[in-house]
């Protein structure tokens, strides 16, 4: 496969056209009575028209035909999509998942949107405020078939095979260390080479962006240049048996027909558009004296709730650094947080749970549930040289942090059978060290 190009930056106005019909934007207008090529002029708007400038997101598009061509939507198989947070009663133990199992290709065809499996959640579609997180597990391309998420935008973070994903804007190639955001509305296909699994965040209402530095400054972190948006590609393909266009909405899955591939735009404009970012390229910050700065500092994305300074949803890694922190514990503290905290996991081993967090799986820590080292790592931590070293090489753990009280489906909590109901006894060994009459113990426990 040719090497991919792509447009640097995020959130730009941008504007591309596929080179096989140079001059295929309009010049100086949006919708000429004619457009160049024929084409058909259609505008994707991801915010209100109103929206301060500043929020406004919206794309053009011209296309060999507009997206209204297709026949009536009609509900299909939900399969383990869903936005039924009451499905079970709640559970504020602390959960951690084995491997989700991928299908084998040899017993079931699975693709990208078979294998949606939602695992929990918090919020309303219908008012455009909460979240989702969902597993894919999949052995086989999408076929004549695309996805439409209607009620938001996905975050999607492969962690076994890469994604050769079409869109509506051009093609993106999605390896596992790198992360895509699909943005509301963007119709998309998905080709797999191998057996492929991994997560999504699916955020209600609003949209992906970069925290806010403040004190750090201009630079740092994930670094708007870093993120890569397709250039405009096209087919102009005729499906004699139907193209299926499948819907997400209001949390149900609907599929219509149609003639042709979706992927029919010649040229676009705009500021409205699918994006990939290497988590390799993350500018990491860390504390250099003594103590831990939050995992804040180690925010990609954030998507804002209207309270300043709380996220419906923030997306953050735990990514390869050093460690210099003297006369302190280093790795995560013990911590209850208002926050609910999803992890998972996509390659090597979690400095603070060596042992039953493997990639491939997962845990939620809920609002105010207790969580932190286990016993093994507390011991080891406590003894410690502390001298310069380097922590997470070869690893690399992600966390889904929500300000809503995420509730975990039937299928997360039984019908996957990942579940590992053993996961408390991690922190039984823990002893007390307690030391009544010396307040300055000599040297490490």
């Amino acid at each position: 496969m040719a090497e991919l190009k792509y447009i640097s930056g995020f959130g730009n106005e941008c504007a591309s056209e596929d080179p096989r019909c140079p001059g295929a934007l309009p010049e100086g207008q949006n919708n000429p009575q004619v457009c160049p090529y024929n084409l058909y002029a259609e505008q994707l708007s991801g915010s209100a028209f109103t929206c301060p400038r500043s929020t406004n997101k919206r794309s053009w598009l011209y296309r060999i035909l507009p997206s209204v061509s297709h026949k009536p939507f009609e509900s299909t198989d939900q399969d383990h999509v869903t936005h039924n947070w009451d499905e079970v009663d709640p559970d504020p133990n602390q959960l951690r998942w084995k491997p989700f199992e991928i299908p084998k290709a040899s017993q079931k065809k699975v693709d990208f949107v078979s294998g949606l499996h939602t695992l929990c959640g918090a919020g309303d579609i219908r008012s455009n405020n909460g979240l989702a997180i969902h597993i894919f597990l999949c052995n086989v391309s999408m076929e004549d078939r695309c996805f439409c998420n209607s009620d938001g935008d996905f975050l999607i973070v492969p962690q076994k095979g890469k994604l050769l994903i079409y869109t509506e804007f051009g093609k993106m190639l999605v390896q596992p260390n790198e992360i895509c955001v699909i943005q509301r509305g963007m119709r998309f296909s998905i080709d797999v080479f191998e057996e492929t699994r991994g997560y999504i965040l699916e955020v209600y209402g609003v949209h992906f962006e970069l925290p806010d530095l403040g004190p750090i400054g201009a630079n740092g972190l994930a670094n708007p240049r870093d993120f890569l948006i397709p250039v405009a590609w096209y087919e102009d393909r005729q499906v004699p048996g139907g193209y299926t266009v499948i819907n997400k909405y209001q949390g149900k899955l609907f599929a219509a027909k149609q003639d042709v591939s979706p992927f029919n735009v010649v040229a676009w404009h705009g500021n409205y558009a699918p994006y990939k970012y290497n988590l390799e390229n993350f500018m990491v910050i860390n504390s250099v004296a003594f103590d831990h700065a939050d995992p804040s500092i180690f925010t990609v994305l954030t998507a804002k709730s209207v309270r300043p300074g709380v996220a419906i949803a923030d997306f953050v890694i735990f990514p390869p650094r050093w460690g210099v922190a003297d006369k302190t514990f280093r790795p995560p503290y013990y911590h209850r947080n208002c926050m609910s905290e999803f992890m998972g996991l996509i390659k090597g081993r979690y400095e603070a749970k060596e042992g039953g967090f493997l990639p491939g799986g997962g845990s939620l820590h809920s609002s105010m549930t207790p969580h932190g080292p286990d016993a093994d790592c507390f011991e080891k931590a406590s003894r410690a040289k502390l001298a310069p070293e380097r922590v997470a090489d070869g690893t690399l753990a992600f966390m889904f942090e929500s300000s809503l009280s995420m509730a975990v489906t039937k299928w997360g909590l039984k019908t996957s059978n990942c579940l590992d109901e053993n996961y408390y006894k991690c922190w039984e060994p823990l002893k007390s060290h307690f030391t009544p009459n010396s307040r300055n113990p000599a040297g490490p426990i």
